[in-house]
C-alpha cells in the first residue's frame, strides 16, 4: 500500500487492522514508501531507486518519466 485518500486510509486500516504507527507510513508518504501485507504481518518499506536510469524509466508507472 502507498500512500492512499484520507477516506480509503481509513477504510484499509479497519479492514486490514493497520495500527495508528502503520498508518503514518502511508499517510502523506513520498513514492516508493508504503506498507506491504507478508502473511500476517504488515511490513514498512521504502524503494528509493534512482530515477536517472534506464531501467527506472522501464519501471516506473508515471507518464512523465517514461519520456
Amino acid at each position: 500500500m502507498l500512500n492512499q485518500a484520507p477516506s480509503d486510509r481509513i477504510e484499509l486500516a479497519g479492514l486490514l487492522n493497520i495500527s495508528s504507527t502503520q498508518m503514518g507510513y502511508i499517510t502523506n508518504a513520498p513514492a516508493g514508501h508504503g506498507l506491504i501485507k507478508v502473511g500476517g504481518s504488515i511490513v514498512p518499506f521504502i524503494n528509493d531507486f534512482p530515477t536517472d536510469t534506464q531501467l527506472f524509466k522501464l519501471m516506473s508507472t508515471s507518464p512523465a518519466s517514461n519520456t
